[in-house]
Formats: structure tokens, sequence, C-alpha cells
């Protein structure tokens, strides 16, 4: 069965890109188990602050994270349903590729 997201092909080729990235996978993996200030992401790797600042906002903006603002902290939260989001597509893509491998299967079986 495939499962239909609400996703277009440019909407896919967003969110893989900003999941391409190691350091924004990273922020992710980080950003689970609750919120982060960037400040806090940004102390633990070896560039700018306003390059994690980038990444952070590459992720916010195909919606893998939110952003809130807790005084003068800007807290980081991972979005699940973003994530399910690309497994879907992950998930469409495979029942093709199934597809078209016993369709081949068949097709040499008649052999």
């Amino acid at each position: 069965m495939v499962v239909s997201t609400d996703l277009s092909d440019a909407d896919v080729d967003r969110l893989f890109h900003a999941l391409a990235d190691a350091t924004r996978r990273d922020i992710l993996r980080r950003s689970v188990d609750g919120e982060l200030s960037v400040s806090r992401l940004a102390a633990d790797y070896p560039m700018s602050f306003a390059a994690v600042q980038k990444h952070v906002a590459v992720l916010e903006q195909v919606g893998l994270v939110t952003k809130v603002r807790r005084g003068r902290e800007l807290l980081v939260r991972s979005e699940p349903e973003a994530l399910r989001r690309a497994r879907e597509a992950l998930d469409q893509l495979e029942e093709a590729w199934r597809g078209r491998i016993q369709r081949m299967s068949a097709l040499l079986d008649e052999d």
C-alpha cells in the first residue's frame, strides 16, 4: 500500500537536502530528547555561532525543528512529524522499486 504524503517533489528535495548534512542530522539527534539552546549547540561544534544558526534555519525551513524564544535564549526542538514525512517518502520509493523488481522477476520466470 502506498502511503500518500502531502509533500511535493520540491518539498521532498528540500527535506532530504536538509538531512544530507551531518551537522544538521546531529542537531536533530541532540534535540530529540527536548529543547536545546542554539548557544549550547554552537558550543559543541568547531564552527561559528552564526554557522550553527544557519544549520538550524535550514532545519526549521523544512519543519524538522521549531525554534522558541525563552527570554534571551533561542531553543530548538525536533519535530517528529517531519521525520515521519521523510520516512513516508522513502517508503513510497521502496514500494515502487519492489514492484519493479517483482515484475522483472516474473518476466524472467516466464522464460
